[in-house]
């Protein structure tokens, strides 16, 4: 399935090819933020070394109770934020919202909630339309001089987003929904492998028809992992540039997900699986 490591800007930080998304954590109630504590603590002990989470989720919350379970961190932990969606709607609901005092507050805010001195990965949650693009990725480029901030990706972007965004920063991950059976994004994926640049899809696991169903139900039984695990190990094979981010708040599903990484697939199996979601047209969507 490729290398067990991706290198993120030119290989300065390298990480384990299967990460976790925070992002079901529950931080609340007491019982289940317990849960959710012991869920991100096993991820760590299971070899995790890359750990997703975001201002939106929860407005902070979830980095709250990251580093209530991780701190201090493990030197190769890497833990990526987002920043860019902020309660500034009419009626305080979310909105995307990348003017540069948001995404300044939201950063010290994950400074003072993760216990860090610098984001070693912050992303750019959504490119938001009513907000220059160079005035939101100046921004963060601003708040890596200062040393808030150490590397920068993307979430949700098309390949021409992308080469804009690469003009200003410079780009070393791309955060968009992808996996077996939704690839609208196969060209940002491609670029991204072009360009050496982390794809993190969000989304890695997804349900779809009865006979792709079927299809993947077909390989799990030949090679005795679960479908779930068919699709990881088919994005790991997939790109070498692929590290998926599976979230969960149980353990036993944590511990399925991570199992993937040791699951093999022929090339007759990829090929069969490749078919599924494969898009119909070249456009990026």
């Amino acid at each position: 399935m490729g290398s067990s490591t991706f290198g993120f800007d030119g290989g300065a930080i390298r990480v384990g090819r299967l990460g976790f998304g925070a992002m079901h954590l529950p931080t609340e109630p007491a019982a289940d933020r317990s849960r959710s504590l012991a869920v991100a603590r096993r991820a760590v002990e299971l070899g995790v070394t890359l750990v997703d989470t975001a201002h939106l989720y929860g407005g902070g919350a979830n980095e709250e109770l990251l580093a209530e379970a991780l701190y201090p961190y493990p030197d190769d932990l890497l833990v990526t934020t987002k920043v860019g969606v902020a309660r500034t709607g009419p009626g305080g609901e979310w909105r995307l919202d990348g003017r540069p005092e948001i995404l300044r507050d939201q950063v010290d805010q994950a400074l003072r909630r993760l216990r860090v001195d610098r984001v070693e990965l912050l992303q750019l949650h959504r490119i938001d339309p009513e907000t220059p693009l160079a005035e939101q990725l100046g921004t963060l480029r601003e708040l890596q001089a200062e040393g808030k901030v150490g590397r920068l990706g993307l979430s949700e972007v098309t390949v021409d987003e992308l080469a804009q965004a690469r003009e200003i920063v410079d780009v070393v991950s791309v955060q968009n929904r992808y996996n077996l059976l939704d690839r609208e994004h196969e060209p940002v994926l491609a670029a991204c492998e072009a360009a050496g640049i982390g794809f993190l899809p969000w989304r890695p696991v997804a349900a779809g028809t009865a006979g792709e169903r079927a299809e993947i139900a077909a390989v799990a039984a030949e090679t005795g992992g679960t479908p779930t695990q068919v699709a990881l190990a088919w994005l790991l094979a997939h790109s070498p540039v692929v590290l998926p981010i599976p979230g969960t708040a149980r353990i036993d599903h944590l511990e399925e997900n991570l199992a993937a990484a040791n699951l093999h697939l022929t090339p007759s199996q990829l090929d069969r699986l490749s078919t599924l979601g494969a898009p119909s047209s070249p456009t990026d969507g």
